[in-house]
């Protein structure tokens, strides 16, 4: 990249204190065989160790380092990065994945051209355990492939993009996390992006190594009612009850209410002041009925949630 021409690429790191995990991700951009880019490192923590650790990368000339005068959390950190960048399109990289790699970037550059013009690409991906160190491929098929394609809603069956780390998205379609969630963060953006951008591009090569460990909001967040329960109902809030018409949809909350232990709208009040809508009511008081031990059952609860859902669209 000559001086003063800008990076087509903006690879964006939110950092917060893990240099081990900052380290190996700057060493796999290091070797990147492509080299329009440049690095933004948005940093959160109190100290100034990560600042004085991005000094041992200058011999990156692209890399910048912006120190967050207050801690700005997840995900708003991750916006501050976008914001910083000056490049066309925005690869976000949490610190705790790296590329798989060395030709992972060349092969996100080629997919520009070869997206028709779409500015939402993604990658197939590997799930790293970060204590087993197993390593698992996860690859779109054809039928999440057809499922995303048919409507953003039916990431709530499955999250089929997998970690933001996996996407690569053009910078002015303007669209940024949503600072009031935690746990629902990506595919909420994700369903925002695909509503308005109408289309994706997938790339079936495994680019991104994510690093999965128990330091990840997602680890501790898991089942807690006084997180999920206000950020799936404040999703309902945002993007409109007309969401509960696509069965995916109804079955995430069915399964939340159920995982969660759900049985009175009272319980969902301790977390969440505001109206619940009247086919969720609908579905806690299906759900009462059943009882527990039976909705346990896998095939029991998919047979109940399929009566419960056709009658909220008959109760319309």
């Amino acid at each position: 990249m000559q001086i003063n021409e800008l990076p087509l690429i903006s690879i964006c790191i939110p950092a917060y204190k893990r240099l081990a995990y900052l380290q190996r991700l700057l060493d796999s951009i290091k070797i990147q065989t492509y080299k329009n880019y440049e690095i933004i490192i948005t940093d959160d923590s109190a100290d100034e160790t990560v600042k004085d650790f991005t000094e041992n990368y200058r011999d990156i000339a692209s890399i910048k380092y912006y120190k967050n005068e207050e801690p700005l959390g997840t995900p708003e950190n991750w916006n501050e990065s976008i914001r910083k960048a000056n490049g066309k399109w925005i690869k976000l990289m949490h610190d705790d994945d790296w590329f798989a790699d060395e030709n992972s970037l060349e092969i996100f550059a080629d997919a520009i051209g070869k997206s028709g013009g779409c500015p939402f690409i993604f990658c197939a991906h590997n799930n790293v355990d970060e204590n087993s160190d197993k390593i698992v491929p996860v690859h779109l098929n054809l039928v999440g492939k057809s499922l995303l394609g048919q409507s953003p809603l039916n990431l709530m069956k499955r999250q089929f993009i997998g970690a933001p780390s996996n996407t690569l998205i053009r910078k002015d379609i303007e669209l940024f996390y949503d600072n009031r969630f935690k746990w629902v963060v990506d595919f909420e953006f994700y369903i925002r992006c695909l509503r308005k951008t109408k289309c994706f591009y997938y790339i079936n090569n495994t680019l991104v190594n994510i690093g999965l460990n128990r330091e990840q909001v997602t680890q501790y967040t898991f089942r807690k009612p006084e997180i999920e329960i206000p950020e799936n109902h404040l999703m309902i809030e945002k993007s409109g009850s007309n969401i509960l018409r696509n069965i995916f949809v109804y079955d995430y909350y069915w399964r939340l209410y159920r995982n969660l232990g759900i049985t009175d709208v009272k319980m969902i009040k301790e977390y969440y002041d505001h109206p619940v809508h009247p086919v969720l009511q609908q579905m806690i008081r299906f759900q009462k009925k059943i009882g527990s031990k039976l909705l346990r059952r896998g095939f029991f609860s998919k047979l109940f949630m399929t009566i419960s859902y056709t009658r909220s669209l008959t109760n319309k």
